[in-house]
């Protein structure tokens, strides 16, 4: 007898949607199939659709340092209110930054005390970490992060040029990819210059500031580096079709890119930022709605491999102002990407239930050689959302388990309600409410080979 079956859900795998039982076993999943015996705890799935727990690449929880800010804790919480089973903790805002073996040890004791969910750690390539590289590699990181532009915080400096290469050059040695922030900071710091010293500071002026141009610019850029250092990319938030565009065509040209945008650039236009203010802020921008739709295209074509939450909370102080170039640039989204992909993907484009899986654990899970994550796979974790498809919610801030309730996706209606969301078989959020206080674990990627010299990788 099973420990515990789903039973009677309509099961989301990577060939398609079957109406099946999930039984589980020492928290992994031991079978799938109709009508398969019964079990200690049984788990009444009729009705629902149960896709595998999302996996959220790009986020930054804060912790520790800023967890007035947000924390693993409160953070985690919203995670899995919104399907999620998993996250990837950027090596910003935390103090101090990930970007050596103590700071590594600092934020994984942390989270591992707060977070009810599991986790991977991303380190961070700064001007003179280089050899702080592979001890961080050591430790257990899903690969390194690097600014193109400002990342305004002063101990998190932009990447030049030549630090962002050899960083590439070491992680390629160590079998790790690199996450680029793709935005020109020659372009972007001198508009801004420029419209500050005019007195232009409206959150038109912002975005003016950001053109789509200066992604693009600095997508071909980094992707040439990569290439050069055989290097595996991943291109952080794409904001624009444009973007995407120029992602694929470094992918034509050899280089090893992985494409991620955003919920929120699915969601929103640019025409939000104007309407809702600094809660919609971010960097890069949201964009006009021609290329919204284009990168709607782009998603429908199967083109972008995973979308992200991009969760950058602050405190609430730092989200007002009449400068908008100084108010804190970042959008908190956490229980709403699986949200925004089932409402304005499925019910409103048609986007694959299968599909949405694909770009919400099964890429990152493959891409991050994640062991025993990303689908509902015998042997895989038992990481499962089960998802009432005929549901209708509408968010209310007082449903937001983040730390401080603010999201431009408050008051927004979404079809597709959450019921209950598995880690390892054991249930995490159920209908409201948090099951659990702590539990999480680290999760490093299966180990690679590592070649004594740079840029040569499997």
């Amino acid at each position: 007898m099973s420990e515990c079956v789903v039973r009677g859900g309509q099961i989301v795998q990577p060939g398609g949607v079957v109406s099946a039982d999930v039984a589980i076993e020492d928290g992994r999943i031991s079978a799938i199939g109709p009508e398969l015996p019964g079990a200690a705890r049984e788990i009444d799935a009729q009705g629902l659709t149960v896709f595998p727990g999302v996996i959220d690449d790009h986020l930054h929880f804060n912790e520790p340092g800023r967890t007035g800010w947000e924390g693993a804790a409160t953070g985690s919480q919203a995670l899995a209110a919104g399907g999620g089973t998993a996250f990837f903790d950027m090596p910003l805002n935390s103090t101090p930054c990930t970007v050596d073996r103590l700071a590594f040890a600092e934020k994984r004791a942390a989270l591992e005390r707060a977070s009810i969910a599991d986790f991977a750690l991303w380190g961070g390539i700064v001007p003179g970490n280089l050899s702080e590289l592979a001890p961080l590699a050591e430790s257990g990181v899903v690969g390194f992060k690097a600014f193109l532009s400002d990342s305004g915080l002063p101990e998190f400096p932009r990447a030049d040029d030549l630090t962002l290469y050899e960083g590439m050059r070491e992680a390629a040695r160590l079998g790790l990819p690199v996450a680029v922030h793709a935005e020109s900071e020659a372009i972007t710091s001198r508009l801004t210059r420029r419209a500050r010293e005019a007195g232009r500071t409206s959150a038109r002026d912002y975005l003016d500031s950001r053109p789509v141009f200066a992604e693009v610019e600095a997508i071909q850029r980094a992707a040439l580096l990569a290439r050069e250092a055989g290097c595996k990319l991943h291109i952080v938030h794409i904001s624009s079709g444009r973007g995407v565009a120029a992602a694929l065509e470094a992918r034509a040209m050899g280089t090893d890119i992985a494409i991620e945008t955003c919920a929120h650039y699915l969601f929103f236009t640019e025409e939000d930022v104007l309407r809702l203010g600094a809660i919609a802020k971010c960097a890069p921008p949201l964009r006009d709605r021609a290329e919204f739709d284009k990168l709607w295209a782009h998603v429908l074509g199967g083109i972008v491999d995973v979308i992200a939450s991009d969760h950058s909370p602050s405190d609430p102080s730092m989200k007002t102002g009449d400068d908008f170039f100084a108010i804190w640039g970042g959008i908190a989204g956490v229980q709403s990407t699986l949200a925004v992909l089932l409402e304005a993907g499925h019910f409103q484009r048609g986007l694959r239930l299968e599909r949405i899986a694909e770009l919400t654990a099964g890429y990152p899970a493959r891409r991050f050689a994640l062991q025993g994550k990303g689908s509902i796979t015998v042997g895989n974790h038992a990481d499962l959302t089960l998802v009432d498809m005929n549901g209708r919610e509408t968010l209310d801030p007082e449903f937001l388990w983040q730390k401080h309730p603010i999201s431009p996706y408050a008051g927004q209606s979404f079809r597709g309600t959450i019921r209950r969301t598995m880690l390892r078989g054991t249930t995490i959020f159920n209908r409201d409410e948090i099951t659990v206080k702590s539990g999480g674990q680290l999760l490093r990627p299966k180990a690679r080979k590592t070649y004594a010299t740079s840029g040569i990788h499997p």
